[in-house]
């Protein structure tokens, strides 16, 4: 009897160990989801979570388990980062698993993408050390695909800052002349006829009469009294002197032979209290702090007379030194310099360019069309003015369009030393820094650049770049762009990124695809189809991508 005891109790022990020895089984793909499936990207990296769903007796107690996300594609293979799944008697640091009821783990996975992944399976390697005992289990599939659209949006694309002319084809002058007049007269006396201003307004007149390429737009007469006498007496006397201005002017002209002068205008004001107040600020004059008190605290006119006649310890002085200056006809003439024509500046520039001032020949390259023309009037602008920071760092936006990233940036260099504050400048290395990757500089660059219209571009291309859609459609703004549309296909506001991508001012091959997204994700066919051929008439290689492209795997593209 004690001899069966004891076989059964070896028994049990033995049943008891070889629980503890048994191997794990196979891991099912049905035990995994993946979000998102198929994975997405996110600015230009594949991130995903891999949700694993542990049945009840499946989890060995003793089993340390390391799953690690493969991503497994035509050219080669990608590895995620490694997760340990343990059972619930194994020491480390693992996500535990009941034997008895299983449980849930959680296993990311991010990696850069590159277009060979677009046809890709996700996988999960398993390898099992159980008491030290090592050995692996076959993989299983997890998810598939990668809907690369995220990737689209580039800085290539973003138009760089141009730092624009100041060429006015027609600067307006101004110049002028005084006349003065004594204490209670409307009599122009000769020494103001004579008077060096007045002299050299009546000449600079002749001269733009004379000249072909400007003209007298305008006359314009004010005159005024000094605020010593009646408002009544003042008003009267303003308006003379406003009559007998007007009218010498009228003579000059005819005198002059000026026949074209615009319009001549004349007003008066009968106490120039303005003129006196801002005479008494910049005086020496005593007690001035009073007399300013006295112009705030009396509006009426003559009430402020009175009450600074009452102050005659220094009226006499303001009769000397202030009201004489109050005693006047202002004339201003408005003179039109009229610039070269685009047609003759176009001439001069392929004659003489050196002749041109730099405005000019800034301007002379918004006439020329190609980028490569453009570029060639930028090249001309350094060479004739090897200090401008406008021409270099425009240079540099041409090249930059043409795909010359490190001519560009040597440019733009440039630039920014001759003007280390030029916020176009930083904006345009801030694209390169942002092409080649280095994100953290690009974003300190192109966010000093506020104000600069084309930095919300650059600015939402950066954030789409980094996978925040959110900021990325705060930044452009109105901008009417591809990266503005393909910001708001990531949205998910299809009727916005249709809208951003009529309105886009030179649509090419990116223009269409992106249009051909947004029907592939409304379910509008024709509009695949047929932005798909529009694209791909402007770019073949258009074709293939769209053919590897998952948003389109419910699209028969053959006939494209």
């Amino acid at each position: 009897m004690k001899k069966q005891i004891l076989y059964l109790s070896l028994g049990v022990a033995l049943i008891g160990m070889t629980g503890c020895t048994k191997k794990l089984g196979d891991f099912a793909s049905s035990y995994f989801n993946t979000n998102s499936t198929p994975l997405e990207t996110v600015g230009q990296n594949v991130p995903a979570t891999i949700t694993g769903n542990i049945p009840a007796k499946f989890m060995q107690k003793n089993a340390k388990v390391t799953a690690t996300p493969v991503l497994v594609y035509a050219s080669g293979e990608t590895q995620g980062t490694p997760v340990v799944i343990q059972g619930e008697n194994v020491k480390a640091n693992g996500q535990v698993v009941s034997y008895a009821n299983g449980g849930t783990v959680q296993i990311p996975f991010n990696t850069q993408y590159n277009p060979e992944m677009a046809q890709s399976d996700l996988y999960l390697d398993f390898q099992v050390d159980q008491n030290g005992k090592l050995y692996g289990l076959p993989r299983v599939k997890v998810g598939y695909g990668i809907v690369a659209t995220s990737t689209l949006a580039t800085a290539e694309t973003v138009y760089p800052a141009i730092v624009a002319d100041s060429f006015q084809r027609i600067i307006q002058e101004k110049c002028n002349a005084e006349i003065m007049f004594l204490i209670n007269q409307a009599i122009i006396r000769q020494n103001q006829i004579d008077a060096p201003d007045y002299v050299d307004f009546n000449a600079r007149l002749k001269e733009a009469n004379e000249a072909p390429n400007q003209e007298i737009v305008g006359i314009n007469i004010h005159s005024t009294a000094s605020p010593d006498g009646s408002y009544a007496f003042n008003e009267a006397l303003a308006e003379k002197r406003e009559v007998v201005t007007t009218k010498l002017i009228e003579n000059q002209m005819k005198k002059d032979k000026i026949a074209d002068f615009g319009e001549i205008t004349a007003s008066f004001t009968p106490e120039d209290w303005e003129g006196f107040q801002e005479l008494v600020e910049k005086s020496n004059i005593q007690d001035k702090d009073l007399i300013l008190a006295v112009l705030k605290m009396y509006k009426d006119p003559n009430q402020r007379e009175e009450e600074i006649r009452n102050m005659a310890s220094v009226f006499d002085e303001l009769e000397k030194e202030i009201m004489p200056k109050l005693r006047y006809s202002k004339i201003q003439a408005s003179i039109n310099v009229i610039g070269k024509s685009d047609e003759e500046l176009l001439a001069v520039f392929n004659s003489n360019p050196g002749s041109l001032s730099e405005d000019e020949l800034l301007y002379v390259a918004t006439l020329v069309d190609d980028n490569n023309g453009k570029m060639a009037v930028y090249q001309k602008v350094i060479e004739v003015y090897p200090n401008s920071y406008r021409g270099y760092n425009n240079l540099g936006m041409t090249q930059y369009v043409a795909g010359d990233y490190t001519t560009a940036l040597s440019n733009f260099n440039k630039a920014k030393s001759i003007n280390p504050s030029a916020k176009e400048t930083a904006m345009n290395v801030g694209l390169i820094e942002l092409i080649n990757g280095n994100y953290g500089k690009a974003n300190e660059l192109i966010g000093s650049a506020a104000g600069v219209p084309e930095a919300s571009d650059a600015l939402g291309t950066y954030y789409l770049t980094m996978g925040e859609v959110a900021k990325a459609n705060t930044a452009f703004g109105n901008s009417k762009t591809n990266n503005a549309a393909l910001g708001k296909i990531l949205a998910k506001d299809y009727s916005g990124a249709q809208s951003v991508l009529s309105q886009v001012a030179n649509p090419d091959a990116t223009t269409y695809y992106l249009a051909a997204v947004v029907g592939a994700r409304t379910n509008n066919e024709s509009a695949v189809l047929s932005n798909l051929k529009k694209a791909i008439s402007l770019d073949n290689t258009m074709l293939q991508q769209a053919q590897s492209d998952l948003e389109f795997a419910n699209y028969n593209l053959n006939g494209l």
